[in-house]
């Protein structure tokens, strides 16, 4: 491995932008260089924050002037094509926030451009370096869950209210890459139903039905209208149960020994057995997510490895993402999202 750090730049220093800057400012096989916004106040936080990174209002600038190696994009989803569109074809590694874009034609464009220029995508799927759910991933194949039947998942809040994506856009693609990257397969349909309670045509609470392939199914439920904080994630296996509540500080992860068991050669009018057994919770040394995804994201960049969260894999969320709006307009019908990637 090089001991030469990694040149970075970064744009956007809005909503998320402070996070990332703030990850890799402290990295040490990364040298944040320069940073883009739109806006002089975000770079004026900026600047008072990391006076050694230059600034600029314009994205021609950032790529051409500063001798970088990789750009982060952290910007609204809707930009994120155009940006990352330029940051491709300049010759830059490129790390963009979810949702990869607002289109999977343009997540297609973008995986296509990345292969030609030879440089690596990277999508912001968090939860995938989130060491609970790498726990959990783990402990399933290690069989011990049994064969996964469905999940489900809640993520829910009285806000942040947006008027320029709905609630699954902007808070399902941490679900739907969980569902993924857990159960290793991507949905052959998908169906849905929501409702725009506050803005015409913004739906604020969604619940979707994902189904697999491997007859598994995951149902996915969001909301910004909604009275609890709610970040949970309950899988039914044959053999266990699994719940994990990201927000509990210290116990995230419960198992339950329980289950339904036939009897063998069961007798006509014979009940199936139900189980009930220990509840256990495993100790689990946290780590936090970001710091991981982007110290990923330059590992990839200097290895040459494919990213976890690759292009790929931010096209197939997009995909889902994009099946469900089209369900939701089709009053619930299934919508099939077997596409080639």
């Amino acid at each position: 491995m090089s001991t030469k750090p990694i040149r970075v730049g970064v744009v956007g220093f809005g909503y998320w932008g402070p996070n990332l800057v703030r990850n890799l400012d402290k990295l040490g096989d990364a040298e944040l260089v320069a940073a883009c916004d739109l806006s002089d106040g975000n770079l004026a936080k900026l600047k008072g924050l990391y006076p050694y990174v230059e600034t600029t209002n314009d994205l021609a600038s950032l790529l051409a002037d500063f001798d970088l190696d990789a750009v982060v994009v952290a910007t609204s989803a809707p930009s994120h094509f155009a940006i990352a569109k330029q940051v491709i074809e300049a010759g830059k590694h490129c790390y963009i926030e979810k949702p990869m874009t607002l289109k999977s034609s343009e997540s297609e464009t973008l995986v296509r451009m990345a292969d030609e220029a030879g440089v690596h995508l990277m999508v912001g799927h968090l939860m995938e370096y989130h060491t609970a759910i790498n726990w959990i991933r783990d402990y399933i194949a290690s069989g011990e869950l049994g064969d996964v039947l469905y999940l489900y998942m809640q993520r829910l809040n009285l806000g942040k209210v947006r008027a320029e994506e709905n609630a699954f856009w902007s808070l399902a693609p941490h679900d739907v890459s969980i569902a993924l990257y857990v159960l290793g397969e991507a949905p052959d349909f998908v169906s849905a139903r929501g409702e725009d309670y506050l803005r015409d045509g913004v739906h604020d609470v969604v619940f979707a039905n994902l189904h697999f392939p491997s007859g598994k199914m995951a149902n996915i439920h969001v909301s910004w209208l909604d009275p609890h904080k709610t970040r949970k994630l309950t899988i039914v296996g044959t053999k266990k149960m699994l719940v994990f509540d990201d927000m509990q500080a210290t116990e995230k992860i419960w198992i339950y020994d329980k289950g339904v068991e036939p009897k063998e050669a069961m007798a006509y009018g014979e009940d199936l057995t139900l189980r009930f057994g220990d509840i256990t919770v495993p100790h689990i040394k946290m780590q936090e997510p970001l710091a991981l995804e982007v110290q990923h994201f330059l590992d990839c960049c200097e290895s040459g490895d494919v990213p976890r969260s690759d292009g790929r894999d931010g096209l197939r969320v997009v995909r889902v993402l994009e099946a469900v709006d089209e369900s939701m307009e089709a009053g619930g019908a299934p919508v099939s999202t077997t596409v080639g990637v």
